[in-house]
């Protein structure tokens, strides 16, 4: 999965409007316009992210490759994204947003040819790598973007959209492409084109961007990789690593061996179950953000980590017993406390730090997440070429609930050392 921009949770004031030339006036979307058009191109680039997630079965079977592989191909894409995150992340501070945000959509562009014209799995490892990188120098300007333009009667809106577009994306992509695998044209192209028009049609949106950075030096200097947390923030990241841990681990799983999972051991050859695999997990997550963004954090944490405890041991139940319909309920069920405790964990993390240490702090938590997405997720596929996929399903499950009864105790050692919070603030 993939998600919001670490820096920008919470709304910053916008900066000190440049004074343009008037055909540029002229050219400019409206501000609220400008961040309609933001909030689509997100959910454009999470879907593009999962998009791949139902080929990888197709592929395997055209190409004849392993689990393992499969599971690399998923992994590159999310190394290409946090080396984005590390480098590339404070770099429209310095050139602006509207660059880089078209570069990236250019980037993102290249990846969608390299996966039109692939025929072997290193031309989908490439683009897979690529596509991370455009994904995470998108996620970071975005997030940026948005809270510059965030609306000043809803000041919290721009948080919001961060924190839900990559669920809503990343389950949009997934069922989306099942569908067109299942019923449309050429299966491992058809999306790819549709992805690429819409790419054309968002770059010409975004060209039209109001400019809300204005340039600055230290450019160069802002592409050095640098990771610190500020030491009285280290106890409260520190008891959030098992839930970040569990929940993105899980989420891992489902968008690169769900499909695998749902056509090896239920037999479900249906293309468009491969998508509602991932679908299944993400619907719930991103429903969940906007139904309990009001509530307080220590109730949302303690909540959707037994959530997330009791869907992956019903969703272990349901493929050790072969049952479909428990698979899919305890995926449902995990897929609630996936959504919510994404939403209380980066909402801490946003309200405790400083606003000069808010970026350090979120980009720290955003790395942990990623690696836990696909280092397990690797893991696994190498565990299935060798031990199958049901008994590494098994354990990976096994594995996740385990980190869930963790995160459980963590936040009940957390709460009693710290006062109660407020609600995560509303849009």
């Amino acid at each position: 999965m993939s998600g919001p921009a670490p820096s920008h949770l919470q709304p910053s004031p916008p900066p000190t409007a440049r004074v343009a030339p008037p055909e540029e006036r002229r050219r400019r979307l409206s501000r609220p316009v400008a961040f309609a058009s933001l909030a689509v191109v997100f959910v454009l680039f999470m879907a593009a992210s999962s998009a791949p997630s139902p080929l990888y079965v197709v592929y395997q079977q055209e190409w004849h490759f392993s689990a393992t592989t499969l599971t690399t191909v998923f992994a590159v894409y999310v190394l290409g994204m946090i080396g984005a995150l590390l480098v590339l992340g404070a770099l429209s501070d310095h050139l602006g947003r509207r660059p880089v945000l078209l570069s990236a959509i250019a980037l993102e562009a290249v990846s969608m040819v390299l996966f039109l014209t692939a025929g072997n799995v290193g031309l989908l490892l490439t683009a897979r790598f690529i596509q991370g990188i455009a994904t995470g120098a998108a996620m970071t300007t975005l997030g940026a973007a948005l809270s510059d333009l965030n609306p000043a009667h809803a000041p919290h809106r721009a948080g919001l959209v961060t924190g839900t577009a990559p669920t809503f994306g990343l389950g949009l992509g997934s069922l989306g492409c099942g569908l067109l695998i299942e019923y449309g044209p050429h299966p491992t192209r058809l999306v790819y084109v549709l992805l690429l028009l819409a790419l054309v049609v968002a770059g010409a949106l975004l060209s039209a961007l109001p400019e809300t950075s204005l340039r600055r030096p230290g450019a160069a200097r802002s592409l050095q990789p640098r990771l610190r947390i500020a030491p009285h923030l280290r106890a409260d990241l520190l008891s959030l690593v098992p839930i970040l841990i569990a929940s993105w681990a899980l989420g891992g799983l489902y968008l690169s061996l769900g499909p695998s999972v749902a056509v090896g051991l239920f037999g479900l050859s249906s293309h468009v179950v491969g998508g509602l695999v991932v679908t299944l997990l993400t619907g719930p997550a991103f429903v969940t953000a906007l139904a309990l963004r009001g509530w307080p954090v220590g109730r949302t944490l303690a909540v959707s980590a037994t959530l997330l405890l009791v869907g992956t041991a019903v969703a272990l139940t349901g493929v050790e017993e072969h049952s479909l319909t428990a698979a899919a309920l305890g995926t449902a069920i995990a897929g609630v406390g996936f959504g919510g405790s994404a939403l209380a964990s980066f909402g801490t993390l946003a309200r405790i730090a400083r606003p000069a240490e808010r970026s350090e702090l979120l980009s720290v938590a955003f790395v942990i997440s990623y690696l836990a997405f696909s280092i397990p997720a690797v893991i696994a596929g190498i565990a299935a070429t060798h031990a199958g996929l049901q008994d590494t399903f098994v354990t990976y499950a096994a594995t996740v609930a385990a980190l869930c009864a963790l995160a459980l105790l963590a936040q009940r050692l957390r709460a009693t050392r710290t006062p109660a919070t407020g609600g995560v603030p509303q849009a």
